[in-house]
C-alpha cells in the first residue's frame, strides 16, 4: 500500500489511548514533505472541539476499528498548536515532540520505533497528505432508531383424528312363532272337511315354525366439518434501546453571544 493511500485510511478512524480514553476521530494526515509517509494525524478537542491537537504516529498502533496511541488524553488536548498554514516545519515538529517526551535529533529524526506506520522520518517538514483538506465547518452527527416488525413462529395447533369405539344398544322387536293346539267341534259348516279322509287312517301333519332375528350392519355418514383459523390480535410494545449523539463543546476565544442551535 502507497503512502498517501495508507494516509487516507486513517482519516476518520477513532483516536483512543492506551488508556482506554476515547479522544475522537482522526481529522487530518500530516505526511513527510519528501518521503509522503504518514507522520502526524490532528483530532478536534476543546470545548466544541474548535481546537485542533496534533498527535505523533510514533508507536502508534492500527486496530480493527481505530488507532490506539501511548499518549494520555491530557497529553493530547494539552499540546501545543501549529500548522495554520496546513504545514508543519521543523521547529513547530520539534515543539510537538518534545510536548510527548519523543526524543528529537537535530537532522529531524526520533530515538523511537517506526516500524508500523514510519513516524518520525524526513528532516524537511510536514503537510497535509493530498485529498486530506478540510473546511471550517464539523458534521455534528447522531443515531436514530429504525423500529420495523418480524414474524416468528409462537407455537402451534393441529387438527387430528382417530377412531374410537363404543358399545351402542338398540331394543328390536323380534317376532317368533308357536305351535298351539286347537280342537273344535264337528259342525255344519266344517263336516264336509271332517268327513273328506278314510273313515280310520294313520297320519301327521307337520307346521314349521319361524322367528325374527337381529340382522346388524354398518353405514358411515358424516355428521359434522371441523377446521382451525386463526385471530389476530394487535396491541402496542415499547422497545427502548441506546443511540449515540454527538455533541459540541466550544472553548477559548469565542463570542457565545452570536448563539447556536443546540439541539
Amino acid at each position: 500500500m502507497s503512502d498517501q493511500a495508507q494516509a487516507r485510511n486513517l482519516k476518520g478512524l477513532e483516536l483512543r489511548t492506551t488508556q482506554g480514553d476515547r479522544i475522537g476521530k482522526i481529522g487530518a494526515v500530516y505526511v513527510d514533505d519528501q518521503s509522503d509517509a504518514p507522520e502526524w494525524v490532528t483530532v478536534n478537542t476543546g470545548l466544541f472541539g474548535t481546537r485542533e491537537s496534533f498527535v505523533p504516529l510514533v508507536n502508534a498502533e492500527r486496530v480493527e476499528d481505530g488507532l490506539v496511541v501511548p499518549y494520555s488524553k491530557k497529553q493530547i488536548k494539552d499540546a501545543p498548536g501549529a500548522a495554520e498554514d496546513k504545514h508543519l516545519d521543523e521547529e513547530q515538529e520539534q515543539a510537538l515532540y518534545e510536548h510527548y517526551g519523543v526524543p528529537y535529533l537535530t537532522d529531524g529524526s526520533t530515538f523511537a520505533d517506526t516500524s508500523q506506520l514510519g513516524a518520525g522520518r524526513g528532516t524537511t517538514g510536514r503537510h497535509v497528505a493530498e485529498g486530506d483538506r478540510r473546511d471550517d465547518a464539523m458534521t455534528r452527527s447522531e443515531q436514530r432508531l429504525d423500529v420495523g416488525t418480524e414474524r416468528v413462529e409462537t407455537g402451534r395447533a393441529r387438527l387430528r383424528k382417530w377412531v374410537e369405539e363404543e358399545n351402542v344398544q338398540v331394543e328390536v322387536p323380534i317376532t317368533r312363532e308357536k305351535a298351539r293346539l286347537v280342537s273344535e267341534p264337528v259342525t255344519d259348516g266344517n263336516r264336509d272337511d271332517a268327513l273328506s279322509g278314510p273313515d280310520l287312517s294313520e297320519s301327521e301333519h307337520e307346521v314349521t315354525l319361524t322367528e325374527e332375528r337381529p340382522v346388524i350392519s354398518k353405514e358411515t355418514v358424516p355428521v359434522e366439518r371441523v377446521r382451525l383459523e386463526t385471530d389476530r390480535e394487535t396491541d402496542v410494545r415499547q422497545v427502548e434501546e441506546t443511540v449515540g449523539k454527538e455533541r459540541i463543546e466550544i472553548d477559548g476565544d469565542v463570542d457565545e453571544r452570536a448563539g447556536r442551535d443546540r439541539r
